[in-house]
């Protein structure tokens, strides 16, 4: 028998759900989206190609997508080959607590972009608002370096969307569905890439 908090939680589901698949309905019919995912893959694999590696970053569950995407490089995404070079900023600890403690939460990023980064790299900065003082950071260093820039973020895409040289923008202004689109987008953009790289046709 259900109880009436029961059903107040399954219309819950399904309202996040609906709502989910609403968006996703939208980057489904939107070709500018499925181009930019497709133009992102192919820079990554220019960079990965011409002995590059690829930078993420970003915070809170933003810091948690850069390491997960990481992760699909260095490890595997659905291909078994050999390892890819990326690395998520936030990851080391003391690293960042030193740069925060020293200069400043919104250079945690920037600093190590200046000291781990060189042209023929790409920065990938998660952000749902589009303006995280320490992402901006890290764009304005990586261009100063030659580094191609490329921004998750949200709806309008914030002061990101002027300042990186691609910027993938998602049709909701809700932080979880945002993070949501980040994470499909990342995983398709590794998959991209993964295809180009070592499927010989596509050689």
């Amino acid at each position: 028998m259900k109880t009436l908090e029961n059903t107040k939680l399954q219309e819950l589901v399904r309202a996040r759900i609906q709502r989910d698949i609403e968006i996703k309905k939208i980057l489904l019919a939107d070709e500018s989206f499925h181009d930019q995912v497709a133009h992102v893959a192919t820079q990554i694999v220019k960079s990965l190609r011409a002995g590059g590696k690829i930078l993420f970053f970003g915070n809170g569950g933003s810091a948690a997508d850069a390491q997960h995407l990481a992760a699909e490089f260095t490890g595997r995404y659905l291909k078994e080959r050999r390892a890819l070079p990326a690395l998520a900023l936030h990851t080391n600890t003391s690293s960042l607590t030193a740069i925060g403690n020293d200069y400043g939460f919104e250079f945690i990023f920037a600093r190590q972009l200046e000291a781990l980064g060189k042209e023929g790299d790409l920065a990938v900065g998660i952000s749902t608002s589009g303006n995280s003082p320490n992402v901006l950071r890290a764009l304005e260093a990586a261009k100063s370096k030659n580094i191609y820039t490329v921004v998750l973020a949200g709806k309008t895409g914030g002061k990101m969307k002027s300042l990186a040289d691609c910027t993938i923008c998602f049709p909701t202004d809700e932080t979880p569905r945002i993070q949501e689109c980040h994470i499909l987008t990342g995983h398709l953009i590794c998959e991209f890439a993964e295809e180009m790289m070592f499927d010989p046709q596509q050689s």
